[in-house]
């Protein structure tokens, strides 16, 4: 009997993706989508004093600023840091001395004329989390959750040689590599490049000289034995 093999992970590298102006001053990286889900992940640089209009999340947003500073009228992002725009979430988005900014979007967004009672964006200072003991050299911080989706933000520290074990993602993942790299059957993902594990990939993990790791998941993971 042929046995059924699990989708491997996919790597992202960034590098190779093209700028495209999608306004004066603003480019965007699109990085990876999911049609279905109207999910997908972008990079935009934004040019000092550039910024975008008054519009609607029809959806919401998490991003994790790389450099630079991201503000509107519910607060300022700054490098290292996270935000989320909530769905029905009504702003402008600015940058005095410019940003590099990663997106992970569920949804669109729509020109609005007026905010009316629309829901706040929110700031995390992530250097403001505590860090926990998820298994033996692997320590987290818990960023943002939605329990009634089974969505959530980690940031991961991988200390060197740590590893993680077989396991399987019931539900899919995106995750960002900050600093060093870390492995899978796939390769490797290295410093400022993606890596997407879909529904049912099994795989292990393992980082030879420790590595610093943004994760954005949908569902849940499951250990294989």
């Amino acid at each position: 009997m042929a046995t059924q093999q699990s989708p491997l992970s996919q790597i992202i590298s960034i590098g190779d993706r093209a700028w495209q102006e999608v306004q004066p001053g603003v480019r965007m990286k699109h990085l990876w989508a999911d049609e279905q889900t109207k999910r997908r992940a972008v990079m935009s640089r934004i040019e000092p004093n550039a910024g975008l209009p008054l519009h609607r999340h029809a959806g919401d947003e998490l991003i994790f600023v790389l450099e630079g500073a991201l503000a509107d009228e519910f607060g300022t992002v700054t490098a290292g840091s996270m935000g989320y725009r909530p769905n029905g979430c009504v702003h402008t988005v600015s940058s005095p001395q410019g940003a590099t900014v990663l997106a992970i979007i569920t949804g669109g967004v729509e020109p609005a004329t007026e905010r009316g009672s629309a829901p706040p964006s929110q700031v995390f200072v992530v250097s403001d989390l505590p860090w926990f003991e998820a298994l033996p050299g692997v320590r987290q911080k818990r960023v943002w959750e939605d329990q009634a989706t089974a969505r959530r933000c980690i940031l991961g520290r991988f200390e060197p040689g740590a590893s993680l074990p077989p396991h399987r993602h019931v539900g899919d993942e995106l995750i960002f590599l900050v600093e060093g790299a870390v492995a899978d059957e796939a390769g490797t993902v290295a410093t400022g490049n993606m890596n997407y594990r879909p529904n049912g990939c099994v795989h292990t993990v393992t980082t030879k000289n420790g590595a610093t790791v943004l994760a954005v998941v949908w569902g849940h993971i499951e250990p294989i034995a």
